[in-house]
């Protein structure tokens, strides 16, 4: 469930990072979290 709920965040802050929204409200540091939270699991695969 946690996974689940892991890439519907991740998918919805992309999806704002490309509309331009998380620019506008100054939250662009939202996809650099996103990036080190994912890269424990790459690192592991």
């Amino acid at each position: 469930m946690l996974f689940a709920l892991f890439y519907v965040v991740a998918i919805t802050i992309l999806v704002m990072h490309f509309t331009g929204f998380l620019a506008r409200h100054n939250l662009e540091w939202l996809v650099l979290v996103l990036a080190a939270a994912v890269f424990p699991a790459v690192i592991y695969l």
